[in-house]
């Protein structure tokens, strides 16, 4: 991997990881089209997803200094009321990445052809979500973050869009835009921290070195996910508030189409 492919797929990532449109999608489009191998990969998503995470950080600090803030009162509030709501949504995701993680990718693999079919689902959740007319309440309860929770496991599929499927899941329970958005946000970055974990806990396990690629490229790519991912969280809270991710989903129908061409050729 040179520094301008390190470029290209670290703006993806950053874009895609919270535009509903499946960051694991792209990238393995993105590494098909580049010839970018395994040992290159692992590194390589390694940094970029500890990137997106630090550019949410960056984005919502001001709701999660109010978090801590209001955890360490010590007391029942609405900011510890929250955050248990968070760690709810953390069990499936949890459970399904510890336990089930590598079987998924066993049994279904990450070739382009899942990928496209993912990109698929992730369509349709986001039309369905856009077309229905729930009953809307007034704040996200422990069921709701608990189902929320569930479709971000679901999301362990490559190719299914996680901020794609807890957004639409959301609205499909009737939260509301502006708190959903923020919710979602926050809730995936325990996941993906954990999910690089244990992406470096496989190498070692496996005795795999993040070898095969200069430091360069993953600056490049760690930079370009990082200032992409804050531009990109910006942007989807105010188009979930907006209410436009019927727009994503037409986009989700091209890349799948995209996806299934390439692995049609042998990609």
């Amino acid at each position: 991997m040179d520094w301008l492919q390190a470029l290209v797929l670290g703006l993806v990532q950053g874009l895609t990881e919270y535009l509903p449109v499946s960051s694991s999608g792209h990238l393995a489009i993105g590494s098909a089209l580049f010839g970018v191998n395994g040992e290159d990969n692992l590194a390589f998503t390694v940094m970029v997803h500890v990137a997106t995470v630090l550019s949410t950080l960056v984005v919502l600090w001001k709701e999660i200094v109010w978090l801590l803030k209001g955890i360490f009162r010590f007391e029942i509030n609405d900011e510890m009321r929250y955050m248990l709501n968070i760690i709810i949504s953390m069990i499936p995701v949890g459970i399904v990445g510890v336990f089930f993680k590598d079987y998924v990718e066993e049994i279904f693999g990450n070739g382009l052809l899942i990928v496209g079919i993912m990109l698929l689902v992730t369509a349709a959740l986001l039309a369905f979500s856009f077309y229905a007319k729930p009953r809307i309440k007034q704040e996200i309860g422990w069921k709701d973050a608990l189902v929320i929770g569930i479709a971000q496991a679901c999301a362990v599929m490559p190719g299914l869009s996680r901020s794609g499927s807890t957004i639409a899941t959301g609205l499909l329970l009737g939260n509301k835009k502006e708190a959903l958005a923020q919710f979602s946000f926050l809730m995936v970055i325990p996941p993906i921290l954990g999910e690089g974990l244990l992406d470096v806990l496989k190498a070692v396990k496996g005795e795999e070195a993040f070898g095969g690629i200069d430091a360069m490229p993953l600056i490049v790519g760690f930079l370009a996910a990082f200032m992409s991912g804050c531009l990109a969280c910006k942007w989807m809270i105010s188009i979930v508030k907006m209410g436009k991710l019927i727009y994503f989903a037409a986009y989700c129908v091209v890349a799948a189409i995209a996806a299934l061409t390439l692995s049609a050729m042998g990609y």
